[in-house]
Parts: C-alpha cells; structure tokens; sequence
C-alpha cells in the first residue's frame, strides 16, 4: 500500500467523524451562549466550564482508546452483552473518575476564586452541579464512545480514528447541555 493510499484511507474514515466534531462545537457554543442567566446567577461557573469539558474529553477518551486496544489484542469482543466484565469494569472505572474529577475541579475552582477574593458560588453549589453534570454526562458518554468504537471496528473502521473527534465533540455538547441542566436543577432545588 502506498503513502498516498495511506493518507487516503485515513482522511476516508476520519472525515465524517470531524464533520461531526466541527457541527458539535458550534452547538456546543450555541448552548453556551444561550447560559449567560446561568454564568451570572452562579459565580465561579465560567471558570469551572473549561476544566469540566477537559474532564469529558480525558476520561471518556481514555476509555475509548482502551476499548480499541481491548478490539486489536483481542481481549473484548466488539459486542455489548452482560457477561464482559472488562467492559464492565472500564465503564465503571471512567464513570468514577469522571464524578471524581469534576467534583475535584469544583472544589479547586471555589477554593482559588475564593481565595483570589472574586465572587463564587457557595461549594455545596458547585459540587452539586459538578456531580448532576458529571454522572449525566458520563452515562450518556459511556454509551456514546462504548457504540461508536464497537460499530466502527465492526464495520472496519479503526476506532482510534474515530474516538478522539467523538469524544471530544460529544463531551462537548453533552458536558454544556448537562451542565445547564444540573444548573437549573440545583437552583431550583435552592442550592444557589
């Protein structure tokens, strides 16, 4: 196979998936945008919103890589059932470090805006928007990467092609909609 076959094959498969990615973080930003109430009414919001994103794209990107290492060592079938245990295991593993991150950033962001003197939201806020944005986000990640790398690899494609722009522009989308919603949730059960 020649470079230039090479080269073409991969921009074959990864085209679609950075499509995706590109038409994702405009709707990303769009929800973004559309949280101004939100950023004003929770100070110390905007400066958890980039460390909770980067928490999306690590942990479940992590995952997506071991999964695709698991398909080409042959160590997890490209099939969901309740018996894999490894499955099991890394979903659960990613969805723990995922809670444990974002509550870890919303702790470090109200103890640096509060040691800085800026405003900030109580913790018991920010933790709890942490941990309703994290569990969402990670249940609906888990269920993204765990579909996408399993139906690429059985449909030939290599899955680490497709993890890094799926993760990512999923992380973002579902991270800022969950995000607003654990907003709205927390403020309106009176944690603001």
């Amino acid at each position: 196979m020649s470079a230039r076959d090479i080269a073409l094959e991969a921009y074959r498969e990864a085209l679609p998936a950075l499509t995706a990615s590109v038409a994702g973080g405009l709707f990303a930003g769009v929800v973004l945008s559309g949280m101004r109430a939100e950023l004003q009414d929770v100070a110390g919001l905007l400066v958890l919103i980039p460390a909770l994103l980067a928490t999306r794209g690590n942990v479940y990107g992590s995952l997506g890589a071991r999964l695709a290492t698991g398909l080409h060592q042959g160590l997890v079938e490209p099939h969901v059932f309740n018996g894999d245990r490894r499955l099991q295991s890394a979903v659960v593993a990613a969805m723990a470090n995922g809670i444990l991150a974002s509550l870890f950033a919303a702790s470090v962001a109200f103890f640096v805006l509060d040691g800085l003197s800026r405003p900030v939201a109580p913790l018991g806020t920010l933790l709890a928007i942490a941990l309703v944005a994290g569990l969402l986000s990670g249940i609906a990640l888990s269920g993204v990467v765990v579909t996408v790398v399993f139906a690429g690899y059985r449909r030939g494609h290599n899955p680490d092609t497709l993890v890094g722009p799926v993760v990512t522009t999923t992380g973002d989308v579902f991270g800022l909609a969950f995000l607003l919603l654990a907003v709205r949730t927390v403020l309106t059960l009176g944690g603001g």
